[in-house]
């Protein structure tokens, strides 16, 4: 007889079985089969359909956002807030700031944290599982902020909603935890390239970002949910950059010298910035979430009146920046009060992303030092576009601690080689001076630890979470009562099972080694036939058992083990409410085996 469930049904003999009983049966396989690190091919379409997914959730947000905001604003453009009137950049902001304040009031229930954060909160306490409520909120939250031109980005949004997409399809499958995660990475690849039209990107943030893993079982579903993902928004978006760029090449080798300065300036800036989200939001941590609200949408009005331009995401302005159109005066103001605002915003808890307000800060931040650079008796020989274009990537790397991510989205923002050269030293430089000189964190742990949770990966943990407790439990075994006629334990041993199963009803369950019994059977030369056997009083070893769900991974069994303090797991999964259905036996052993190996 084959191993698993079927054992365990009441008429494991009968030749046929119930269709439904036969699909649940063939939809154990495929979980207990997706809970291996290798299950490439059922991992890679799972990847592709989540891509799709995510795609058409950011197709539909990008559609939702901009189409209202071509309706609501004047001119041409989505993010023209610079056409207001002075009564409308304050009446927009204050407006939203109401309507999120209402919303985080009455339908939050304790979720005020959203965006790439709280995708990192879910992977590290949570093995990955977002709500369909966090979902909604995010949705409605982030468009809300970005449509009343509060200092936010649609990245992070983006990130968040793909990622969820992802995990709520794990969770309607089933699908062990260890997918469940890798699900959440396809997602936010999907995210960041749909955003950008930038799907490599998009499958580095996701690997050195969100999983903090490079294995073949991860890079594969996560490059086809980046594919399917970017292919979606191409056929909606058009094949268009996210930036509009001229022709850029580094003028002389001798400016590589303004590179590393840029680089220093870069990261200075993103550990300033890293430093004013965190102060304000560990200051205001202990204020109503409502509140925080309506003070945001206060200080967005001020802001917005006085300097309109950094209303919104403003990739308007990165666009004249990229063009050389700003004079050295607007863009220190940019600069500055982008920073500013966004450090108010997201500090305060807008639902909103830090990437394109990081991408802004960096883009002022290059070509102000460019036009500067330009002013000295060097002069200047590469467009001013270049510089901006390299301060994006080294903002987003040190303030994000995501230097290959950054180097990729701008080798395929410009789909030019030469700018590797130098926007490796501007990564590099940044991400070092933010994290060794300043000692910074990413923005991302950074708002975690503001609001009280510390996320620390170490290599066993995360080599634990790519497995699934199923593909390692001992699935040859028998469930039993606490007495067996001899009659009924010879027909149980004659099967060979590697463990017995005691279920003791109220008292919980103990796990005897099936030799055990083998070994009293064998050495009892006279006994009764009509006498049962008492398991729980015999001459063996029995382990305390505790159970773990089926979709669980490695490193939660090992946590299981420790806060139980039992020798075994029995592995199980609810088929109805108060109904469930036994697997297998874990213990330690094979969890430090498959470590090991």
């Amino acid at each position: 007889m084959p191993y698993g469930p079927r054992r365990f049904e009441l008429f494991p003999t009968m030749p046929l079985k119930p269709l439904a009983d036969r699909w649940s049966d063939r939809l154990d396989e495929t979980r207990i089969r997706l809970a291996r690190s290798d299950a490439l091919l059922h991992l890679a379409a799972l990847g592709l359909v989540t891509g799709l997914l995510a795609g058409a959730v950011i197709v539909l947000f990008r559609l939702f956002v901009e189409g209202l905001q071509d309706l609501m604003l004047p001119g041409q453009g989505a993010e023209n807030y610079e056409a207001l009137p002075l009564w409308g950049r304050w009446l927009l902001p204050l407006v939203a700031a109401v309507l999120l304040a209402i919303m985080f009031r009455w339908f939050a229930r304790g979720i005020h944290m959203l965006g790439i954060a709280r995708v990192l909160e879910r992977m590290a306490f949570h093995q990955g599982e977002c709500t369909p409520r966090a979902f909604l909120l995010q949705f409605f939250g982030a468009a809300i902020a970005i449509m009343g031109g509060h200092s936010v980005g649609r990245e992070g949004p983006h990130v968040f909603l793909g990622a969820s997409a992802g995990s709520l399809l794990g969770q309607r499958l089933g699908v062990p935890h260890n997918v469940t995660r890798l699900l959440v990475g396809c997602g936010t690849a999907a995210g960041i390239a749909a955003s950008f039209n930038t799907p490599l990107a998009g499958v580095v943030f996701a690997l050195e970002v969100v999983m903090m893993e490079y294995t073949v079982a991860s890079f594969i579903p996560v490059i086809l949910a980046a594919v399917s993902a970017t292919t979606l928004s191409r056929l909606v978006f058009g094949d268009h950059p996210a930036f509009s760029m001229p022709a850029m090449e580094l003028g002389s080798l001798y400016e590589l010298g303004v590179v590393l300065l840029l680089g220093m300036a870069a990261g200075t800036l993103s550990a300033l910035f890293n430093q004013s989200v965190q102060s304000i939001a560990r200051r205001t941590r202990g204020v109503d979430i409502w509140w925080r609200m309506l003070i945001a949408g206060f200080a967005m009005a001020l802001f917005g009146s006085a300097l309109p331009g950094v209303m919104g995401i403003g990739y308007d302005s990165v666009d004249v920046a990229l063009n050389g159109g700003f004079m050295i005066g607007m863009l220190a103001l940019l600069m500055i009060g982008k920073l500013l605002a966004t450090s108010v915003c997201i500090g305060l808890g807008v639902p909103g992303g830090m990437i394109g307000p990081v991408l802004f800060i960096g883009a002022m931040l290059g070509a102000l030092l460019a036009e500067l650079t330009a002013m000295t008796p060097l002069g200047l020989q590469t467009p001013v576009g270049l510089f901006a274009l390299l301060g994006m990537g080294a903002m987003m790397a040190g303030s994000l601690q995501a230097p290959l991510a950054a180097l990729m989205a701008m080798l395929e923002l410009t789909d030019n080689p030469e700018i590797i050269l130098p926007g490796m030293l501007a990564v590099v430089v940044s991400g070092i001076t933010a994290s060794e000189v300043f000692g910074k964190q990413s923005l991302f742990v950074t708002m975690l630890k503001a609001n009280g949770l510390d996320v620390r990966a170490n290599p066993v943990s995360q080599a634990l979470r790519r497995v699934g407790v199923a593909s390692v439990m001992e699935r040859d075994f028998k469930q039993v009562g606490d007495t067996l006629s001899w009659g009924r334990a010879q027909e149980i041993l004659a099967q060979n099972p590697s463990f017995l199963v005691i279920d003791r009803s109220d008292a919980g369950m103990l796990v005897m080694p099936a030799v055990e019994l083998a070994r009293h059977v064998e050495t009892a030369e006279l006994y009764d036939p009509t006498e049962a056997i008492d398991l729980l009083s015999i001459p063996a070893q029995r382990l305390d058992a505790a159970t773990i769900e089926l979709q669980a991974n490695l490193h939660e069994a090992w946590e299981a083990f420790r806060e139980h303090g039992v020798g075994a797991l029995v592995v199980r999964r609810m088929t109805a409410p108060g109904i469930y259905r036994l697997y297998g036996v874990l213990t330690p052993g094979r969890v430090e085996k498959t470590y090991r190996v």
